[in-house]
């Protein structure tokens, strides 16, 4: 009987250790949402930009993009940024990951949230892999959005029409007929940012005349932003004048910094 009991205690013991390092071992998916801490960054950082500088006269804005993988780099670009005392606010033009892992996302976040200054992130493709949409929605918001500062209508889209494999209304055309008529009385200048520029890889490049048709509805359309093509670069995608800035990834090293000023702007090319 002893013999019998102690063998008990002990299966028990061994049962509840295993489990024990079971959940320790799979405690969380990969690709779990479910996020501790602060969730729709881009709407609360929003608020902070509108209510910081809506009439601010001379705008400086630092654009970064396809940190994905390259924590080291992006760690020093933070830093880098964070050295400066003109910067307002921050745009990451998309590919916060490498494989969309809810891991990476943590990674990304613990480095961004050392940011000095408000910042909004748009989604790229790598951001889409696994379950990594749904991370993107919880933690950042809606994959289109928009926000005015000095009468400047800065419009963030989803052109990643790949992800969809072509089945989604990417980039959305109904969402940009809202956003064109929207707060009208705010703002006489756009700026459209989005992380796959038109005839690239990612874009759905049957629309792109289309695409180009509905800019030209925006009131002041000054320029574009992209990331994706991991390259430092000024286009004239269409050959009809409209500037097309190319944000670099964070392995080479470089950034863009635009000063906007009541009478135009200037774009800076950054090195770290």
């Amino acid at each position: 009987m002893r013999i019998g009991f102690r063998m008990s205690i002990v299966l028990v013991l061994a049962a509840v250790w295993l489990l024990s390092s079971c959940g320790d071992m799979f405690e969380t998916h990969p690709y779990d949402v479910n996020f501790k801490g602060k969730k729709d960054i881009n709407e609360q950082n929003i608020k902070e930009i509108e209510k910081r500088f809506s009439d601010k006269e001379t705008l400086h804005i630092a654009f970064i993009s396809d940190t994905h993988g390259w924590y080291s780099d992006m760690r020093d670009e933070i830093a880098h940024i964070n050295k400066r005392q003109d910067i307002d606010f921050v745009v990451h033009c998309g590919d916060l990951t490498d494989t969309g892992t809810s891991k990476e996302y943590e990674w990304t976040l613990d480095i961004l949230n050392d940011l000095r200054y408000p910042y909004v992130a748009l989604i790229g493709n790598h951001d889409f892999l696994g379950t990594g949409n749904q991370a993107y929605s919880v933690l950042f918001g809606d994959m289109n959005f928009s926000f005015i500062v000095s009468r400047v209508k800065f419009i963030c889209l989803n052109t990643n029409a790949t992800e969809y494999d072509y089945m989604a209304a990417v980039p959305d055309f109904d969402y940009m007929e809202e956003v064109i008529a929207k707060d009208t009385e705010k703002f006489d200048r756009t700026i459209v940012i989005m992380h796959a520029p038109p005839y690239s890889d990612q874009f759905n490049n049957n629309v792109c005349k289309a695409f180009r048709r509905y800019l030209d509805f925006f009131p002041g359309l000054m320029f574009c932003v992209y990331g994706h093509n991991h390259n430092d670069v000024v286009s004239d995608i269409y050959g009809d004048g409209l500037l097309f800035y190319g944000i670099d990834c964070a392995e080479h090293r470089n950034y863009r910094i635009l000063t906007l000023t009541p009478d135009g702007y200037e774009m800076e090319q950054v090195f770290f």
